[in-house]
């Protein structure tokens, strides 16, 4: 059971993330093309980042119970991709937020 722990967690981020951009039609909500564009971009970036750290050696998978221990290829689990996609829509929503400057409403 525990091994589903760290992407149950993400899952739940993602999760939240989804509801706060959709309360405030920040990303998807807004504009679901351009988001699913930059985040795929985006996304498509790290992972060439994680292969170039995995092939120098820099990053490594790790032994943590909380691992599904599903692998997409050598050192590279399948919550990496999750996490991907959270880093990346999590920056997505507070670039948005930020552009709008709500605090500056009167």
């Amino acid at each position: 059971m525990l091994g589903i722990t760290y992407i149950a967690a993400l899952l739940f981020s993602i999760f939240g993330m989804t509801m706060l951009d959709y309360k405030y039609k920040l990303a998807f909500f807004h504009d679901a093309i351009r988001s699913a564009i930059v985040i795929g971009i985006t996304v498509t970036l790290f992972i060439i980042w994680d292969i170039f750290g995995i092939g120098l050696g820099i990053f490594f998978k790790g032994d943590s119970p909380y691992l599904t221990h599903i692998m997409l290829g050598p050192e590279f689990p399948l919550e990496e991709l999750f996490f991907l996609f959270f880093l990346s829509y999590l920056t997505l929503v507070l670039y948005r937020l930020i552009e709008r400057k709500p605090w500056k409403r009167i």
